[in-house]
């Protein structure tokens, strides 16, 4: 049996995010895509943050920060509170959600309003509005 997944979905990594994070399958809403972008800073892979972030945002990005950003942040637990469109027509979707996160011995709650976009049948994450 696999472990549970970061997410804090109550299902197991494998039947949950591992798929998206491995490349296996992409996720087909906006929720599955931010649970799979938690779970990838929870796992450290700047890799899958950077592919799954939107095209023309992709160049705001530095590998290497992003990196230490990972290795600096212990996430605790996830939490959706809402979601909007992001349905098998829907082209844009919307996620709210709070995210428990502890950096640097510092417990804090990361609140995000994330707006994400599909592009060739695939979703990407746009950018959000946090706190």
């Amino acid at each position: 049996m696999s472990r549970p997944c970061p997410c804090t979905s109550k299902r197991t990594f494998d039947a949950c995010c591992e798929p998206y994070v491995t490349g296996k399958k992409l996720p087909a809403t906006p929720e599955q895509l931010m649970r799979s972008r938690f779970t990838a800073y929870a796992l450290r892979k700047p890799d899958y943050l950077i592919e799954t972030t939107a095209e023309e945002k992709r160049g705001e990005l530095d590998r290497a920060e992003l990196a230490r950003y990972c290795a600096a942040v212990s996430c605790i637990s996830l939490k959706v509170i809402r979601t909007e469109n992001g349905g098998p027509e829907d082209e844009t979707g919307i996620v709210l959600f709070h995210a428990s996160l502890q950096i640097n011995g510092k417990r804090m709650l990361h609140r995000e309003k994330s707006t994400f976009r599909k592009e060739s049948g695939r979703w990407f994450y746009v950018d959000g509005e946090t706190n």
